[in-house]
């Protein structure tokens, strides 16, 4: 319940909220710094430097990439254009070009479980069908080979009229098996 290990756990919850607050102190004491303390004949370049550095942290822009992956894609989709000119065929590798693009981006620890997880889900699916295709297989080697013993007992256990056992049958049986052999 409320052992030691209780404790520690408070005591860094404590530590962090600590360092949460400093950190939204510090912040806004930047801020404050950079509106409030400059000199009125400086006041004008000192804002445009703050406007330059919230555009540098800010992404650029979502719409200007975009744009720029759409012309990438296009000028690769007219160069390696099929020869047939089906638009169909051209269109798919247009959006493909595009998607695969977007792939060599750093992945979230989310998308890196969700592919680990389809890679052991697809390894499953794989290794389930090569059970059934063994399965199938020894069930219909089982089959035929059952069906070879009724035959071979069927002819052996032919009896003749006053209940001997069928010689020549059982011969007949024993030529062909050393036939099939060789």
């Amino acid at each position: 319940g409320r052992g030691f290990a209780f404790r520690r756990k408070q005591k860094i919850e404590r530590q962090y909220r600590k360092l949460l607050k400093k950190g939204r102190k510090v912040h806004s004491q930047q801020d404050n710094q950079f509106t409030d303390t400059y000199p009125e004949h400086l006041k004008h370049l000192y804002l445009a430097e703050e406007e330059m550095l919230k555009k540098r942290r800010r992404a650029p822009d979502d719409s200007v990439l975009s744009e720029e992956k759409l012309n990438k894609a296009v000028e690769c989709h007219y160069t390696v254009l099929p020869q047939d000119g089906n638009e169909n065929k051209a269109n798919i590798f247009f959006l493909l070009k595009i998607m695969t693009e977007g792939k060599f981006k750093k992945k979230t620890s989310n998308q890196k479980a969700k592919e680990e997880y389809e890679k052991i889900k697809a390894e499953r699916a794989r290794k389930k069908e090569e059970a059934e295709k063994r399965k199938q297989q020894r069930e219909a080697a089982q089959r035929l080979h059952k069906q070879k013993k009724m035959e071979a007992y069927k002819i052996l256990s032919k009896k003749t009229k006053r209940g001997q056992p069928n010689l020549n049958l059982q011969m007949e049986f024993l030529l062909q098996k050393i036939q099939q052999k060789t």
